[in-house]
């Protein structure tokens, strides 16, 4: 699926949001009780929505 510039950049930051989210619940379930999945695979959902947040930017530019 082709997105324009505009779309990649939205989902970009959709997706850049989402790992923050997801880095907070690691944060939640590190200091205090886990959130449906533990801290490591928070973490790691993190990472991959980060990675692809990232690959959307560059492909938008």
């Amino acid at each position: 699926m082709k997105f324009n510039k505009k779309e990649n950049a939205a989902i970009s930051l959709l997706m850049m949001s989402v790992s923050v989210i997801c880095v907070a619940l690691a944060g939640l379930g590190y200091l205090w009780q886990d959130v449906w999945l533990a801290s490591t695979q928070w973490m790691l959902t993190a990472v991959v929505f980060g990675l692809f947040g990232v690959y959307l930017k560059m492909d938008g530019d």
